[in-house]
């Protein structure tokens, strides 16, 4: 049977949850013991695929095809471990469940409540985890505790510390320790409330995660473990990391977490390896060369809607050994002044996926800049679409070239719905979503970085290149080198006569970790990195 970790947050959001509950996966994974992670929602959307990125940020895609939460990115980075549709749950999926299970009459005519039938489903959903040879199941409940929504979620831990007897079951709440500028004070007083709002529902913290700017003295840790009723050694310090979030798992390595953790579960574990990790963390720390990178995205602004993206960039610098300084630019803006302006010390040129028309001759112009200027170019999804858009306009002579995404009546639609996405009414889930197989073309820049024939790449889309412009293409320098099994679809494309131009109608950056950096981000950023030195 598998131990169960329970991972809260308090006071404020964005205190980094995800992060810790990565962490520990990792350095549990680094004594030799298997961890499962997941994530509960306690928002009501039955997943975020239908979310705004600028409320929610990106939608992270696993394997089987969820649309889930962005933390499970962190999860499969930290861990090297896939996560699946039982890594991720929300109220919404919860309730519909428990509901249509009324609807069948599962339930013999009981009055169907929060307590037990919501609490049961959400103890259900965790041990779905605990599968054979998994050591422990850390789960993270999102949102604050307080909040109204996250109450039958933090009800249900509760009762799992019942069922499964304390002695299998950990919680541990990450709060925060602020320090008051104008009085020079760290003050405690936010985290004994939050600390106590747990211990009101019946939860008492076995370790408190402290997000703080200062370090916390022995004496300030005295005080908190005092009115938290939780024991000193167990109350963590986690400041702002300096470089790099990978640094966090050391920071509790350092503080002796992982052993409490074993300890405290009677976790049988083995001998700790940390190697791995210290050779990213070095590689971070002390480049040999730096390069630039512009991200022409239509949510330049924003750090989450493509999180997974600014990781498997600096996985590609870890690689490479080169710190990569990330120039995030507006489409919008390249519509406005121009791609030369904004992209001119760029040594390399990247185009991510998205949705929608806002923005999308911007980064058609910076792909654009990109093949002509020869600087080495990477478009993922959209940024496949934008390539075959700018390719047939420009170099094809296709005038008016586009996506019936964007314009119904384009006269060259280089890019189109699929087939079966043609019926499809809901907008939820209905993309086509999750690993499909592809093949790699023999000799081609793809297969020089993957080193392999065939390759499984996750999918978030509805449209496709057409077929009717691939001879066209290809009698004007273009390869397709990588396509569906069947040869139906295409999923990669690249020029080679330039010095490197790649695109993919999959999303490799979900496929990206620090310990092994994804082949098409390393060689993005060697291409960059040679740029760089005027090669």
């Amino acid at each position: 049977m598998a131990k169960f970790i329970f991972v809260t947050g308090g006071v404020i959001s964005s205190l980094g949850k995800g992060i810790t509950a990565a962490s520990l996966g990792m350095l549990l994974k680094a004594w030799g013991l298997k961890v499962k992670l997941q994530k509960f929602d306690p928002y009501l959307n039955v997943d975020p695929g239908t979310m705004n990125p600028y409320q929610h940020g990106e939608v992270y895609v696993t394997d089987d095809g969820a649309e889930t939460d962005l933390d499970l990115g962190h999860y499969e980075r930290f861990t090297g471990e896939p996560t699946s549709r039982d890594s991720n749950y929300t109220a919404g999926q919860i309730y519909f469940s428990v509901i249509s299970k009324e609807r069948r009459g599962d339930y013999l005519g009981q009055t169907v409540q929060l307590v037990p039938h919501i609490t049961d489903e959400i103890k259900s959903c965790v041990k779905k985890l605990d599968q054979p040879g998994v050591d422990a199941v850390i789960s993270e409940i999102g949102g604050t505790v307080g909040d109204i929504e996250s109450l039958p979620f933090l009800e249900a831990i509760r009762q799992m510390g019942l069922d499964e007897g304390r002695d299998n079951v950990l919680y541990v709440h990450v709060t925060l320790v602020p320090y008051i500028r104008a009085a020079g004070e760290i003050k405690t007083k936010p985290t004994q409330h939050s600390a106590g709002r747990l211990r009101e529902i019946g939860i008492i913290p076995d370790v408190l995660i402290c997000r703080t700017e200062k370090p916390l003295n022995d004496q300030i840790k005295a005080k908190i473990s005092l009115f938290c009723n939780v024991e000193k050694k167990a109350v963590i310090e986690e400041p702002d990391v300096k470089q790099t979030i990978y640094e966090v798992p050391l920071m509790f390595v350092d503080q002796r977490l992982d052993r409490l953790i074993i300890e405290r579960l009677r976790l049988k574990a083995g001998t700790l390896q940390l190697d791995p990790w210290l050779e990213i963390l070095d590689a971070i720390r002390n480049p040999t060369s730096a390069v630039q990178v512009a991200v022409v995205g239509k949510y330049g602004e924003l750090q989450d809607a493509y999180k997974s993206i600014y990781e498997a960039i600096d996985h590609g610098g870890i690689a490479n050994r080169c710190r990569v300084e990330v120039k995030r630019i507006l489409a919008e803006d390249v519509e406005r002044v121009g791609a030369q302006s904004l992209l001119a010390d760029a040594h390399g040129v990247l185009v991510p996926g998205g949705f929608g028309s806002r923005g999308l001759e911007g980064k058609i112009e910076a792909v654009r800049f990109a093949r002509e200027e020869n600087v080495p170019f990477l478009g993922l999804c959209l940024g496949l679409q934008c390539a075959a858009i700018e390719f047939a306009r420009n170099v094809c002579g296709l005038a008016g070239a586009n996506s019936t995404e964007n314009d119904h009546h384009t006269p060259h639609p280089v890019v189109s719905l699929l087939e079966e996405q043609e019926r499809v009414q809901q907008k939820g889930a209905s993309m086509r979503l999750g690993a499909y197989p592809c093949i790699i073309r023999s000799g081609s820049r793809a297969q020089e970085a993957y080193r392999t024939d065939s390759v499984n790449e996750r999918h978030r889309h509805r449209y496709e290149f057409n077929n009717r412009y691939r001879r066209l293409f290809e009698s004007k320098g273009v390869v397709f080198s990588g396509l569906s099994p069947d040869e139906s679809l295409v999923e990669m494309l690249e020029i080679p006569a330039h010095p490197w131009f790649v695109a993919t109608q999959f999303h490799p950056e979900f496929k990206s970790y620090p310990t092994s950096p994804h082949p098409l981000f390393r060689e993005f950023i060697r291409a960059a990195l040679k740029r760089s030195r005027g090669g």
